[in-house]
């Protein structure tokens, strides 16, 4: 006789699950849950005026969306646009209103992968080539080492170099309002 059941032994472990993907020859994630879609690397109205870090904007079906450069938001020189370059748009909901949706522009898109929270160890205090503040955790699979991404931190555009011309986009609801916000500042009348 089988001595089956169903419902005991131990937990499943706790998963979650991250888009992976290359940039400046590393593998970097993000929490599928802040993904809105992937898609092609097309061009882009360039913003005047904005710090290297961000692209430009594109149209999303009608909503404005900027686009941030993680190469250059990490402080390293701009990666050359390839075929398998790609624009990640995520979705930061911070509570306060309608959620932050922006682009990030990616090498290449790798995969989605299950990580187990026993897999992932804290931030390091130091190395890996990111500022330890954008920087989640640090998840092992297959023998690497990934390193996840606070996202809410990276488009946190008012900690930009010369954020002070974006400060108070960021808490408008919308892209389009956003974006508005970005192209119809007067540069003579802030103080950076």
């Amino acid at each position: 006789m089988n001595d089956l059941s169903f419902g005991k032994g131990p937990p499943a472990a706790e998963t979650s699950q991250y888009l992976t993907f290359t940039l400046g020859g590393e593998m970097f994630a993000i929490g599928i849950l802040s993904i809105k879609e992937i898609i092609e690397y097309h061009d882009l109205t360039v913003v005047p005026m904005m710090p290297p870090s961000i692209r430009g904007v594109i149209n999303l079906r009608g909503a404005v969306v900027p686009v941030i450069d993680l190469q250059a938001r990490f402080g390293r020189a701009a990666a050359p646009v390839t075929k398998r370059t790609c624009i990640v748009i995520v979705e930061i909901d911070e509570g306060e209103g309608s959620p932050q949706v922006a682009g990030v522009v990616v090498d290449a898109v790798s995969e989605v992968l299950d990580i187990a929270a026993a897999d992932i160890e804290p931030p390091p205090l130091f190395g890996a080539g990111v500022r330890s503040d954008f920087i989640a955790g640090v998840g092992k699979v297959r023998g690497r080492f990934v390193i996840l991404l606070a996202v809410g931190r990276i488009l946190a555009l008012e900690a930009l170099p010369d954020g002070a011309v974006l400060a108070d986009a960021v808490a408008l609801p919308g892209g389009a309002h956003q974006a508005a916000s970005l192209l119809s500042r007067d540069p003579l009348t802030t103080v950076a």
